[in-house]
């Protein structure tokens, strides 16, 4: 007899849904140990404790790049991670605050029609609110897979066709989301794999370049400068992913 929690056993037991196991072995966060001779997955005693520290970390509200560190990661400090994610929480604690002023000057002012008066307020705001990166890569899901995983990016959405082929993916370095597109030859979109040579970076800043070199170099990523400290006050590290594309990891010069 097969010992172990299948796939729904381990999703109802946890509260997540199987789409999200699923999504967690699909980006090597969460591996069931074996399969049974039927070959369903099968989680023993040691999946069910990394998935338990996994939710933990996620009711915290890290992103899973993050918690995929802080579990396989003997580097990881959690009282670094933590503070990182202090100050994003920070962020996020001031742009509500700058709304709710908004609204609160919205109702007090004298001005009866509300909705014109907030129509008024943001027309006085730029247009532009955010500026969204987008990579073009010849298998989208590889791409997104391998990002998440080697790069330690937090995964967003990846959209699939009625095929089931990969159509757009996201992932988020920091608060910076990057899109990943498709070939397409009526727009000249390619991706360095096709093209021969890259024709755009990456830049990220992250915590520390030395340990996510080395993580780089573990996974057998194409590194191109090792870490280097620029003119321009920055410590620098660039790499290629899987398809080409060049990237940059740094951080300021204390």
């Amino acid at each position: 007899m097969d010992a172990g929690l299948r796939v729904g056993e381990l999703a109802q037991a946890s509260g997540l849904t199987v789409r999200t196991l699923h999504y967690y072995e699909q980006i090597g966060l969460l591996t069931p140990s074996r399969r049974s001779t039927a070959g369903h997955r099968l989680y023993d005693a040691v999946d069910a404790e990394r998935l338990y520290r996994i939710c933990l970390l996620r009711r915290l509200d890290m992103g899973l790049g993050e918690v995929q560190r802080a579990i396989d990661d003997p580097a990881w400090d959690l009282a670094t991670a933590l503070r990182t994610h202090l100050a994003a929480l920070d962020e996020r604690l001031e742009a509500t605050a700058r709304l709710r002023s908004r609204v609160a000057g919205a109702l007090a002012s004298e001005d009866t029609d509300l909705l014109a008066v907030v129509e008024a307020m943001t027309a006085l705001e730029p247009s532009a609110q955010q500026r969204i990166t987008l990579l073009v890569y010849a298998d989208i899901g590889d791409a997104h897979a391998w990002l998440v995983r080697t790069f330690g990016l937090v995964p967003g959405r990846l959209v699939h066709d009625g095929d089931g082929a990969a159509v757009h993916g996201e992932v988020y370095a920091g608060d910076g989301v990057i899109w990943l597109h498709p070939q397409q030859e009526t727009y000249r979109l390619a991706s360095p794999r096709s093209l021969g040579a890259s024709t755009a970076g990456v830049a990220v800043l992250v915590d520390d370049v030395d340990a996510h070199h080395v993580s780089s170099v573990a996974a057998g990523v194409d590194v191109r400068q090792e870490p280097v400290d620029q003119s321009y006050g920055y410590r620098v590290y660039s790499a290629y992913d899987l398809e080409g594309h060049l990237w940059s990891f740094m951080k300021a010069l204390d």
